[in-house]
């Protein structure tokens, strides 16, 4: 999928607004997740922290993505924000659009199953995999190296 769609409301950990193009050159990796979700606290959360530890950022940028679609009332930006630096997560993060079916606006155009989703996009801009639930660690650094070293070869 060619420049998919992208709404967020307002972003965290980051000094201005910014859009998927701003990361094109580079793979990126966008953790979806809820700050309520136990497997996002648990798994989703800890890998994005290691993907972004193990690659270098001139290849692979790390993003998260708050999705909320279930307990809103739990879910404010100022929780968001202090889930944030209590879990020492430093890389950007963007508050998914409220959208109008119950699901937020990018998790929808995305095709989202629910939490927690890593989605990969190549240096291009395109959409290349989503995941939902758990991904093994050697499992994602291989997809993750191969979009790296394809881009290399280009």
């Amino acid at each position: 999928m060619d420049d998919p769609p992208f709404f967020a409301a307002e972003w965290l950990n980051a000094d201005r607004p910014m859009a998927l193009a701003d990361f094109r050159g580079r793979v990126l990796a966008v953790e979806v997740f809820q700050m309520l979700c136990p497997g996002c606290v648990l798994h989703g959360l800890p890998q994005a922290q290691r993907l972004s530890q193990t690659f270098e950022a001139a290849d692979l940028a790390v993003i998260g993505l708050h999705s909320v679609f279930e307990h809103h009332d739990g879910n404010s930006r100022a929780g968001l924000a202090a889930f944030l630096h209590e879990w020492r997560i430093r890389f950007p993060v963007a508050m998914d659009a409220p959208g109008t079916t119950g699901l937020p606006r990018t998790m929808a155009a995305w095709g989202l199953e629910g939490t927690p989703s890593l989605v990969l996009f190549d240096r291009q801009g395109r959409m290349r995999a989503r995941h939902f639930g758990q991904v093994a660690d050697l499992a994602l650094g291989a997809e993750v190296m191969e979009l790296i070293r394809e881009a290399r070869a280009a």
